[in-house]
């Protein structure tokens, strides 16, 4: 058994380098698949995801942290929420499983609106024409701007109170014609307003779970 043994790791020294060039032993670009990307992502978030981790040449499939470095690639995309599942096989492929993120509403900034998620994440701008971003609801009266790139939060408290607002009454943008989700004051009390296509605002109040006493 120990001259085996011996024999077996001689030989992998000798021609394990050779053997790792075989092409399914190399895992490349084109062989990694992904289940998860919604409609409304326009990109290719697996080709950016393995590009910006310099992860699109040829991996070995005997990488030890192959799926914990394909994992992290995949999770630092902007528009992912979470990676569910990572399974490398052989011969040479993968599978990355992923939640992504879902816009909610577009922030109003001097220069146009910027697209939000529901946790208040801002999600790549690029992905939305003016045509779509028209489609969603607008968040006015924040003077802030992002403190991160895409796929952090905004790190303003008034852009998670006014996500909450939008959220909560998603179901009734649509019949009650509403496009715009306002910063208002009532009493001295920060509270948000909803405002029609004509112009009408309906005073909601606070954001849920910060309801003022009565």
């Amino acid at each position: 058994v120990a001259v085996a043994a011996g024999a077996g790791v001689f030989a992998w020294q000798r021609f394990g380098p050779d053997v790792r060039q075989q092409p399914e032993y190399l895992l490349q670009p084109e062989q990694v698949t992904l289940s998860g990307q919604p409609e409304w992502v326009k990109g290719d978030i697996a080709a950016e995801a393995l590009r910006d981790a310099s992860l699109d040449t040829s991996l070995p499939l005997d990488d030890p942290e192959l799926a914990r470095r394909l994992a992290r690639a995949f999770d630092v995309h902007p528009w992912v929420r979470s990676v569910d599942r990572v399974e490398v096989t052989s011969p040479a492929a993968a599978h990355v499983t992923i939640t992504c993120r879902e816009p909610i509403a577009m922030v109003r900034v001097a220069g146009g609106l910027l697209p939000v998620d529901g946790e208040g994440v801002v999600l790549p701008s690029d992905d939305f024409t003016p045509e779509e971003a028209a489609r969603y609801p607008v968040v006015a009266g924040v003077r802030s701007l992002p403190q991160g790139p895409a796929g952090s939060a905004w790190g303003d408290r008034l852009v998670e109170e006014a996500v909450a607002v939008v959220a909560v009454t998603r179901p009734e943008w649509q019949p009650l014609e509403l496009v715009e989700c306002r910063l208002a004051t009532s009493s001295g009390q920060r509270s948000w307003e909803l405002v029609n296509s004509t112009g009408v605002a309906i005073a909601f109040g606070s954001p849920p779970g910060q309801e003022q006493p009565g």
